[in-house]
């Protein structure tokens, strides 16, 4: 008798045992959860009064990937303290998608829109270099800085793409910009790297460039930042389709009252790459599922995916 009620004791405490894991594993995995609800609401960083405010712009329109490519740069940015990124779409009004986008990044932001001329709009089977891109946007965020930011001392601006690959130390650099900061872009021009080219001294001599390398400024739009008081100085200063292909950074910066002399090197004296000017390869739909997605006859889970309004 007394070796089954021992029998007994034991087979309740395997029971009683067997019950508290399973809480625990319950438990274990609530905190999980949680904790991923936790980071999904806070800001990865806070933000330093010491540290000039990066205003980070960003043309983007709807297509198959801009969820995905706006949800990979968030985040990236989300990790950078002191940036405010301004989200202009290529659209008529805010699409909730990319507030969805912008909410959960938890990123101080503007979220404005301008719709490009239908003139000057790229079709689907457009090479992408056929007309400049963004024009419209970046002129938007530039009237929205001038509007906003008149009573700013202390700030520096990039275009930033959303489609381009960013190194967190690439922030450094464009924070430490005095007027216009240059540095190397990855995989652009034809070139593994493209970029300013340094004398001896550390004083920039000239560019790599192969395309157009007749340009006063050949570099890409990711290739320097401004200083937030250059362009406050000069009103009128915008973006224009009345330059040649490839003119737009140069017109800027001319616009702006720089020469070469003025760009500062950065990044090492130009002997480290920060960002890379990737592209995603567009969607291979099958003709039904384009047709799908330009009409918005989606199902939910389709419009989670591509962020669909």
């Amino acid at each position: 008798a007394e070796i089954h009620a021992k029998e007994r004791r034991l087979d309740e405490a395997s029971r009683l045992l067997r019950t508290k894991e399973r809480d625990l594993y319950r438990l274990e995995k609530r905190v999980v959860q949680l904790e991923e609800k936790l980071r999904d609401r806070l800001s990865l960083v806070e933000d330093r009064s010491d540290l000039p405010m990066i205003y980070f712009i960003t043309p983007t329109h709807y297509r198959p990937e801009q969820r995905a490519e706006l949800t990979r740069l968030s985040n990236t940015l989300r990790q950078v303290p002191n940036l405010f990124w301004i989200l202009v779409e290529d659209a008529e009004k805010r699409s909730p998608g990319v507030a969805e986008v912008l909410a959960r990044s938890k990123l101080q932001h503007a979220h404005i829109f301008s719709l490009t001329p239908a003139d000057k709009k790229l079709t689907d089977k457009d090479k992408n270099w056929k007309l400049p891109r963004g024009v419209e946007q970046r002129n938007a965020a530039l009237t929205w800085i001038r509007t906003n930011l008149a009573g700013i001392q202390k700030g520096v601006i990039y275009f930033g793409d959303d489609d381009n690959s960013y190194d967190l130390r690439l922030f450094d650099e464009i924070r430490a910009v005095k007027k216009v900061g240059v540095w190397p872009v990855g995989i652009v021009g034809s070139l593994l790297v493209e970029t300013p080219v340094i004398g001896a001294e550390g004083k920039l001599t000239g560019f790599n460039s192969i395309w157009k390398p007749e340009r006063p400024f050949p570099i890409d739009m990711a290739a320097f930042a401004v200083n937030l008081q250059l362009i406050l100085a000069h009103e009128d200063v915008a973006f224009t389709y009345e330059v040649p292909r490839g003119y737009q950074e140069s017109h800027l910066l001319s616009g702006l009252g720089i020469s070469a002399s003025d760009l500062e090197p950065m990044a090492d004296h130009c002997s480290k790459v920060y960002v890379w000017h990737t592209r995603t390869e567009k969607s291979k739909l099958t003709a039904t599922e384009r047709e799908k997605f330009k009409s918005s006859n989606l199902l939910a889970v389709e419009r989670d995916s591509v962020g669909a309004v």
